[in-house]
């Protein structure tokens, strides 16, 4: 894991990998659960039986956005970042989903930090992310997030 403290300790890894995460597993619960508070219950998503015989993954598939939603718990995996008054997710850009995720699926991230830019005391972080697949040559995702860290 890499430790943070200060922007010029942001700094040194520009253009460098921060890290990947462990491998999480993609649960038919966690997918329902997603479901349940987007209100997105599409069949491939939830309906186990259907989507045996008509689905072309003979599986239900995560939601796009879960696979993206539990980017913040595998990022804590890789970087902590301290003196931290806020945290905030600015954006998201040239961001790609590349592959189904399939029920079962174990997927990972992986970060490199494209920039880090002072912005009158708060540090603007671009970083590529990526989401792997596990056994998979195509990834989950793929694109740029940024967030904003005003140290202490």
């Amino acid at each position: 894991m890499v430790i943070i403290n200060s922007f010029n300790e942001f700094e040194q890894y520009v253009g460098k990998e921060l890290g990947v995460s462990e491998y999480l597993t993609i649960t038919q619960e966690q997918i329902n659960q997603f479901a349940d508070a987007t209100l997105d219950h599409q069949w491939i998503h939830v309906d186990v039986e259907k989507a045996k015989t008509e689905s072309p993954y003979k599986n239900t598939i995560a939601h796009g956005y879960l696979t993206l939603s539990v980017l913040p718990h595998l990022w804590a995996q890789i970087a902590e970042v301290r003196n931290v008054k806020s945290l905030i997710n600015y954006g998201i850009d040239k961001f790609k989903f590349n592959q189904a995720v399939v029920v079962g699926s174990e997927i990972r991230l992986r970060v490199k930090l494209l920039s880090i830019v002072n912005l009158r005391g708060v540090a603007k972080a671009e970083m590529k992310a990526t989401m792997e697949i596990k056994d998979s040559k195509k990834n989950a995702f793929e694109g740029n997030i940024i967030f904003l860290y005003n140290f202490s």
